[in-house]
């Protein structure tokens, strides 16, 4: 499990997954690798990461060719890995079990707000989504854009009475609709409540794997 900082260099996901690549590689950890012309450390993550984002608890898989103790690892690697990344957590994993990626099924979003903004207001919208049969948005595509529905990718969402006022809200990686985007979220609740909204930042609090959604 690791952690992209904010201010962090905006990488699009192909060079960060060559980055971490190099780090796990300079670590000198027994990784197995591909096969092929072009052989690789395998690793992956469990979901590409919008260009520029902070996240809190980013998941990947490394696969060792020998059981190295957690905090071996830790060692090896927490000096080496890429700028403004830090490493979280180490966890063993079923060798047998499905692909990361796969397992992953939504993720949960922190949205900081600027500004002073109805709350009661943004609450009332937010039930008026989660409750809603459709949310009919337009995405850009290219030079052009597409109609689809948000709802069935929005999971929940929450108002924070705080200051400054923050939006939670959780959702999903649908292999057909697309990735509900927290932006979007927040463009339909800013729509509803009939208030603008500035965001200030978008944190990636987690990935929430099938058997956590369950």
């Amino acid at each position: 499990m690791v952690a992209r900082e904010e201010g962090a260099p905006e990488q699009p996901q192909r060079e960060v997954a060559e980055a971490w690549t190099s780090a796990i590689e300079a670590a000198g950890l027994p990784v197995a690798w591909t096969e092929g012309a072009r052989p690789r450390p395998r690793s992956a993550f469990g979901a590409p990461l919008p260009v520029g984002m902070a996240a809190n608890a980013e998941l990947i898989d490394v696969v060792l060719t020998e059981r190295w103790p957690a905090w071996r690892v830790r060692d090896a690697l927490t000096d080496g890995v890429p700028a403004g990344w830090r490493l979280v957590d180490l966890h063993d994993v079923w060798l047998a079990g499905p692909p990361l990626a796969g397992r992953v099924a939504a993720a949960d979003y922190v949205v900081t707000l600027i500004g002073d903004v109805p709350v009661e207001r943004l609450r009332t919208a937010a039930a008026k989504l989660k409750n809603a049969p459709e949310l009919m948005r337009r995405r850009s595509r290219g030079d052009d854009s597409v109609e689809y529905d948000l709802r069935p990718l929005l999971i929940d969402i929450g108002v924070e009475d705080m200051l400054p006022v923050t939006i939670t809200t959780r959702t999903r990686f649908h292999p057909e609709i697309g990735t509900g985007r927290p932006e979007e979220v927040v463009a339909a609740l800013s729509d509803l409540a009939g208030v603008p909204l500035e965001v200030a930042t978008i944190v990636r609090e987690r990935l929430v794997l099938v058997e956590d959604l369950a």
